[in-house]
């Protein structure tokens, strides 16, 4: 039934487009069936004006993630091996280029939006990519993201079917699912889980 819906919005889709651009060559247009695409959240662009609102103003770190993220695979998992690159392709160009670079990638690291492992390159060698929902609903509980953002957040997530807000519980901590609960635990009381995914230890 989703798949018939689909096709029905597609093909409603393709006739207002013929009518408003007759003339139109589809060869004109850039087509995810060409290579070189990567999948895009619907919510990117919401959440990419949040994580600047948290990196606070004058250190916009969204063009930094879009570019380390169009190279990710399904994994969620980067190395970060050419930085000179990378740093160009995000729009930082001169002398300072490679320095703000890195520290747009440190502060989604502090953000809490990515994850990172020294290795051959230095401290920013690995990189791993958390739940950006997650992340904004940690902030926002923590009264760091603006009230109509969230709301804005909420609606469209619910609009796009994308649930993931609802892992978390009120603490911003995950919510075990089924499975999970059901696994013993062996020593409940030599760590804990800190919001940030980080084991730490308990007395």
């Amino acid at each position: 039934m989703a798949g018939r819906r689909q096709s029905d919005i597609l093909k409603k889709q393709l006739e207002i487009r013929a009518k408003l651009w007759p003339e139109l060559n589809p060869k004109m247009l850039w087509s995810m069936d060409s290579d070189g695409w990567v999948a895009v959240p619907r919510l990117m662009p919401l959440m990419m004006s949040i994580m600047d609102d948290l990196s606070g103003k004058g250190y916009p770190v969204s063009r930094t993630y879009l570019e380390m993220w169009a190279r990710l695979r399904d994994e969620q998992f980067l190395t970060l091996n050419r930085p000179e690159e990378m740093a160009f392709h995000a729009g930082f160009e001169g002398q300072r280029a490679l320095r703000t670079w890195k520290d747009r990638v440190q502060r989604l690291a502090n953000l809490g939006f990515i994850g990172l492992k020294p290795g051959p390159l230095g401290d920013l060698s690995y990189a791993v990519f958390f739940n950006p929902y997650h992340v904004v609903k940690r902030a926002y509980l923590d009264g760091n993201v603006q009230e109509r953002k969230w709301q804005a957040l909420i609606v469209r997530a619910n609009e796009v079917r994308s649930f993931d807000l609802d892992e978390l519980d009120d603490d911003g901590n995950l919510i075990p699912d089924e499975e999970e609960e059901a696994k013993p635990v062996a020593n409940p009381k030599q760590k804990r889980k800190s919001r940030s995914g980080r084991a730490t230890k308990t007395s």
